[in-house]
C-alpha cells in the first residue's frame, strides 16, 4: 500500500470517526498517530507525540488564545455587557424592531470583548431573549437574532479563530484580527438593515415598546458603557499601531477588564476565580483540538498528500475564485456537523498546500475561512449557536423556530460572502494600511 492511499484512508476513518460523534481532538490525535506509525514506525509515531504538545503550547502566538479568552470571561463577570445591553435597548427603542437591533450591536460589542461566538451568543441570549419576548416579539425574529449576531465574535477584534488561523498558517495575527474589522462592521450594518426593514414591512414581528424613555435615563444608561469602548479601543489600537503584539494587547484587555470591574466594585474573589476558570476550560478544550490537527498535518505530510493536492490543482487550472467557491461548499457542509474551530483545523491541512499554488492572499483567505465557519453556526442539523440560544431560551420557543429566525441572517451571509469574494480589498485594505 503506498503512502498517498495511507493518507486518504487516514482522512477517511476521520471522517467515520467524526460521524460516530467521537471527539474531534481524539479522532485527529488517534488515526493521524496510527498513520504515521504505518508511514514510518512506533519511534517516529511517539517521538512526534511526545514533542508535539509542548512545541504548540509554548507558540508566543497562541498565548493570546487564553489572554482574549481571559478578557471576554472577565468583562462578562464583572457584569460589563449587561450595561451595554441596557443602553443600547434605550437608545434605538425607537426603530423598528429597535430591542433586536439592540440586541444586534451588543452582541458585536460584546464579541469585540470575548472574541468568541459561542460565549456571545450564550451571555447576549441571557439580557435580551426574556427582554424581548416579554414585549411581544416574533420568537423567531429574536431567537435567530441572537443566534446570528453572536457569530460576530469570529471576526471582529480579538477573534479566537483568526489567531488560530495565523498561527497555523504562518500570517500575521495581528493583520489578521485588523482584517476583520470592515466584514464584521459589514455583517452587523446589514443584519440591522434587514431587521428594521422586515420589521416596517410586518409591523407584527416586533410590537412598539410603549416605553418613555427622557434624554436623562439615555445619558445615564450610556455613561454606564464608556468601559466597552475603552476596552476594545485599548486592544485593537494597540494591535493597530504597532505598540503591542496581539498577546501584549490581549494581556493588556484582561487587566483593563479586572482594573474596571474594581472601579465599579464589582470585582470580587468569585469573579477572578469564575473568570480564570473559564478562561482556562475553554483554552484547554482549544489547545487539545488543535494539537490533533497538527498531528494531522505532520500525518499528511509524510504521506504526501499536501504535494499531491498541489498538483492536482495545478492541472485542473482551477482559478482563485473557483478554488474559494469550492472551499465554501466544503465549509457549509462540515459545517452542518462539527465544531467551526474544528472544521477550520480540519480542512486547512487539506487546502493550504493548494493556497499557496495558486498565489493566493492567506489574509483575504482568513477571512473567508472563518466567515465560512461563522456560518456554520447557524446551519442545521447541527447550528451551534442555535442550540446555544435553544439553551438560553428553554422550552418555550422550539428548535426550528430559531432556525426559521436565523433563515434570514443566512440569505445576509451569502450577500457578505459574495461582497468578500468579489472586492478582496475590503479584507485585505485595512492589513495594508497598517503594514504602513
Amino acid at each position: 500500500m503506498d503512502s498517498l492511499m495511507i493518507g486518504g484512508l487516514g482522512v477517511g476513518a476521520i471522517l467515520v470517526l467524526l460521524a460516530a460523534r467521537v471527539p474531534i481532538a481524539f479522532a485527529l490525535g488517534s488515526v493521524s498517530f496510527v498513520g504515521i506509525i504505518f508511514l514510518r514506525n512506533e519511534r517516529a509515531a511517539l517521538g512526534i507525540l511526545g514533542s508535539l504538545p509542548h512545541d504548540f503550547a509554548a507558540s508566543w502566538e497562541l498565548s493570546a488564545v487564553p489572554m482574549f479568552l481571559l478578557m471576554g470571561a472577565a468583562a462578562y463577570q464583572t457584569g460589563l455587557t449587561s450595561s451595554l445591553y441596557t443602553a443600547a435597548r434605550l437608545w434605538l427603542n425607537e426603530l423598528p424592531g429597535g430591542l433586536a437591533v439592540a440586541t444586534n450591536f451588543t452582541a458585536a460589542g460584546f464579541a469585540a470583548a470575548s472574541g468568541s461566538s459561542v460565549a456571545t451568543s450564550a451571555a447576549v441570549g441571557r439580557l435580551a431573549i426574556p427582554e424581548m419576548l416579554k414585549f411581544g416579539y416574533d420568537k423567531a425574529l429574536a431567537t435567530g437574532t441572537v443566534a446570528a449576531s453572536g457569530t460576530l465574535g469570529a471576526l471582529i477584534p480579538p477573534s479566537i479563530a483568526f489567531v488560530i488561523y495565523g498561527w497555523f498558517t504562518e500570517q500575521s495575527v495581528g493583520s489578521l484580527l485588523i482584517a476583520g474589522i470592515i466584514p464584521g462592521l459589514m455583517t452587523a450594518g446589514l443584519y440591522t438593515v434587514m431587521i428594521v426593514t422586515r420589521c416596517i414591512i410586518t409591523p407584527s414581528l416586533a410590537p412598539k415598546v410603549a416605553i418613555k424613555v427622557t434624554m436623562a435615563e439615555k445619558l445615564a444608561a450610556l455613561a454606564k458603557v464608556w468601559p466597552m469602548p475603552l476596552l476594545v479601543l485599548g486592544v485593537v489600537g494597540a494591535i493597530y499601531s504597532g505598540l503591542a503584539t496581539p498577546t501584549e494587547a490581549g494581556a493588556l484587555g484582561a487587566f483593563l477588564a479586572f482594573v474596571i470591574g474594581a472601579a465599579q466594585g464589582r470585582l470580587t474573589r468569585k469573579v477572578i476565580a469564575d473568570s480564570v476558570g473559564d478562561a482556562m476550560r475553554t483554552t484547554s478544550s482549544l489547545f487539545f483540538l488543535a494539537i490533533g490537527a497538527v498531528m494531522l498535518t505532520r500525518f499528511l505530510a509524510l504521506a504526501g498528500v499536501p504535494t499531491f493536492i498541489a498538483d492536482t490543482v495545478a492541472h485542473l487550472d482551477l482559478g482563485p475564485v473557483a478554488l474559494v467557491m469550492a472551499l465554501a461548499v466544503i465549509y457549509l457542509i462540515l459545517g452542518m456537523f462539527l465544531d467551526p474551530i474544528g472544521v477550520m483545523l480540519l480542512t486547512l491541512p487539506v487546502f493550504l498546500p493548494a493556497f499557496h499554488a495558486l498565489d493566493m492572499d492567506l489574509i483575504w483567505i482568513g477571512v473567508i475561512v472563518v466567515k465560512m465557519i461563522e456560518v456554520g453556526l447557524l446551519t442545521p442539523p447541527v447550528g451551534l449557536n442555535v442550540y446555544v440560544v435553544k439553551g438560553v431560551a428553554g422550552d418555550s420557543v422550539g428548535l426550528a423556530t430559531v432556525f426559521k429566525g436565523v433563515a434570514w441572517f443566512l440569505a445576509c451571509e451569502l450577500v457578505i460572502m459574495i461582497l468578500l469574494i468579489a472586492f478582496p480589498a475590503l479584507s485585505t485594505w485595512l492589513p495594508s494600511l497598517m503594514a504602513h
